[in-house]
């Protein structure tokens, strides 16, 4: 069997070396790291998993659990949490949970069961978890479900950051101020939050929130958005606002604004929520809402270490700072 030292030596390294490299820790320069995954290539090395799990109790893997791996936020989101966790000298696992509360829950079953050391988990639907056998696992929730402060939990600005966008819209002139959102309005989700925010800042500036400048999607794609652009064209509302529930809707929107002639910002100003990468190529670029998507990251691996390492710690709520960025989809003309 290939050990560690055989590595080692056909990398020209020491055996600490070989071990940093296989545990993701700091302070390997990258020639030097590259030398050493050749090697490990070469020779056919693999850890000893049950063997280091065994002797420290741990298996040096977080768990990543996201509705959507192809949504464009939670890949965004995912590409950071593991470049935090490798800084910290963890591995990431990501799962698709399918935006649903039987596949949450699963995950979180399924963290424990392949003996994950934590668990990340950005929760959409569900709003109740069964007490686990172990319930000291750490677990650390993303999303808006607190589950009465049982968890960890890192919050998005949602209440705050459509407010932001929905003042911006009117602060520019904007006098019929559209939504375009998901159908989930009530209860505690990330849908209802964005839409208070939205609602309170149209009051704030004496505007109306008129039921007709509710457009609610099936789905928070981008072809949904889209088809929303097309009947809010063809609605008559005389809208020149528009708040899109996430940026991937907003791109949607645009292309869809653009089918009927419309112009943005001309006729329609636009503003998202997320600061995805590709709202800033867009044509227009997009306006939008940007959480910090790394300090949301760094916090929730922050939390999970933390909690690997002291399980009885008192938990915590923190919520991500955030910046309106102004683009071209809400400038003046």
């Amino acid at each position: 069997m290939v050990t560690m030292e055989d590595v080692a030596r056909l990398a020209g390294v020491s055996k600490m070396t070989v071990s940093n490299v296989v545990n993701n820790r700091a302070g390997v320069s990258e020639p030097v790291r590259r030398r050493v995954l050749e090697a490990i290539r070469r020779s056919g090395y693999r850890v000893n998993v049950s063997a280091r799990t065994l002797k420290s109790g741990r298996t040096g893997v977080i768990g990543l659990a996201v509705p959507d791996v192809e949504a464009a936020y939670f890949g965004h989101l995912a590409s950071h949490v593991i470049a935090e966790a490798r800084r910290r000298g963890f591995h990431v696992a990501i799962e698709e949970s399918g935006a649903n509360a039987g596949g949450e829950a699963d995950a979180v079953t399924r963290s424990r069961t392949l003996q994950f050391d934590g668990l990340i988990l950005s929760a959409v639907a569900l709003d109740r978890l069964e007490e686990p056998a172990d319930a000291h696992y750490p677990l650390v929730m993303l999303g808006e479900q607190d589950f009465g402060g049982r968890f960890d939990h890192v919050a998005m600005p949602n209440e705050e950051g459509a407010h932001a966008a929905t003042a911006h819209l009117a602060d520019q002139g904007c006098r019929r101020i559209a939504i375009v959102t998901g159908g989930s309005l009530e209860g505690v989700n990330m849908v209802s939050r964005r839409y208070r925010g939205y609602r309170a800042a149209l009051a704030e500036r004496g505007l109306d929130a008129d039921p007709p400048l509710l457009f609610v999607l099936d789905d928070m794609s981008m072809e949904a958005g889209r088809a929303a652009a097309h009947r809010l064209a063809d609605s008559g509302l005389g809208v020149d606002g528009v708040v899109a529930v996430t940026d991937t809707v907003a791109l949607g929107l645009l292309r869809g604004l653009a089918d009927r002639g419309l112009r943005v910002p001309g006729d329609v100003r636009v503003a998202g929520f997320d600061d995805v990468p590709p709202a800033a190529y867009a044509v227009p670029s997009l306006t939008t809402v940007a959480p910090d998507h790394r300090w949301m990251a760094a916090k929730a691996v922050e939390l999970v270490v933390r909690r690997i390492a002291a399980p009885l710690r008192p938990t915590g709520r923190y919520v991500a700072p955030f910046q309106l960025v102004v683009r071209e989809s809400s400038a003046a003309g």
